[in-house]
């Protein structure tokens, strides 16, 4: 179980409606009336707890498990131990993400303006907005309706962030403007200026960063990653796009919509991102390339060139992932014909 001191457990929910929120169906003998309190893994789950299976690997734990009730695919449900009601579904974490949001909803927005924050007299917040203590809102600033502004953020001048929007703390926001429902994790830097500058032997010259970073509806943005404004054009993140924690994204950048970004990513100035291209940890994107849509780049690969929609691609110098593979099992053979002639 979820530790109640920072998690708000909202059941017991009967098992039915647990069911059509997870767009799942009762197997043959389940209780809709049953009550689950909780949820948990396989091999931790309770009978008052909901569990799931989405991978072969663990069947040994979904014939083990304990679980009151458990989400699973219909190839599965032949391998449930008895006395666990099975909710059916195509797509078993997906139902267990929903009920788990079901019972442990995100706690509520408290509407007011802590009284040691500071909000300038042109800023405008909409309706039920909560601002932390220390937080400060500058000039011109617009705030939708029912955004939270975690403790010791700052909102710069002008900024414009949409309804519904989770600021955490220690957040700073500058030059951009944000649409709804965006996450943005404790740290995080948008709007700062991109790293633009005109070399010269007597000392480098800065180049003014006089575009902006626009984020569209539904992003989230994990704990201190640093979004550049543009330097003439601007930074571009496009709606539905989730970016983890410590990633550095480049002035002039454009991410197109739906794209996974894992922790540790760079990506260059001015590179171009399809829809849903997903980027593993520590990968980096060359400056000024274009990464067709679905495009899956693995982690800690370098791309260097452009890549077409679809492409799969793994290691430094990035290439196509079964190329990548072929390479480092010649390299393993290598070394070990190598430590055998020794």
């Amino acid at each position: 179980m979820a530790d109640p001191r920072f998690f708000s457990n909202r059941g017991p929910i009967p098992l039915g409606k647990l069911a059509g929120i997870c767009g799942a169906t009762l197997s043959g003998g389940a209780d809709p009336a049953r009550l689950i309190r909780d949820v948990a893994p396989l091999d931790a789950a309770g009978a008052d707890d909901l569990s799931f299976l989405d991978n072969s690997r663990y069947l040994p734990a979904f014939r083990a498990t304990r679980a009151g009730a458990c989400l699973v695919a219909a190839k599965f449900v032949r391998h449930a131990p008895a006395g666990t009601a099975l909710l059916v579904s195509e797509q078993p974490y997906r139902g267990y993400a929903l009920a788990a949001q079901a019972l442990y909803p995100p706690p509520p927005v408290q509407a007011g303006v802590h009284a040691r924050a500071l909000v300038e007299a042109t800023a405008r917040l909409g309706l039920g907005c909560e601002v932390g203590p220390g937080a400060v809102i500058g000039a011109g600033a617009e705030i939708g309706a029912r955004c939270r502004i975690g403790a010791n953020s700052v909102v710069g001048s002008n900024v414009v962030l949409g309804n519904d929007c989770l600021i955490g703390a220690n957040v700073t926001l500058s030059h951009c403007r944000i649409g709804e429902r965006v996450t943005l994790h404790p740290g995080v830097r948008i709007g700062q200026d991109g790293f633009g500058f005109a070399p010269d032997p007597s000392g480098h010259l800065k180049v003014p960063q006089l575009g902006r970073v626009l984020i569209g509806d539904d992003c989230e943005i994990g704990a201190n990653t640093t979004i550049d404004r543009g330097a003439g054009p601007d930074t571009v993140i496009g709606n539905g796009t989730w970016i983890d924690n410590l990633v550095q994204i480049g002035h002039n950048v454009q991410i197109g919509r739906c794209c996974i970004i894992v922790a540790q990513v760079g990506i260059a100035g001015s590179a171009r991102l399809g829809d849903f291209v997903a980027v593993g940890g520590q990968a980096g994107v060359g400056g000024h390339l274009s990464i067709g849509s679905g495009v899956q780049i693995s982690a800690q690969a370098g791309v260097i060139t452009n890549l077409r929609p679809g492409d799969k691609v793994g290691g430094s110098p990035a290439v196509p992932v079964r190329e990548f593979l072929r390479q480092a099992g010649i390299i393993r053979r290598l070394g070990k014909q190598k430590g055998d002639s020794e």
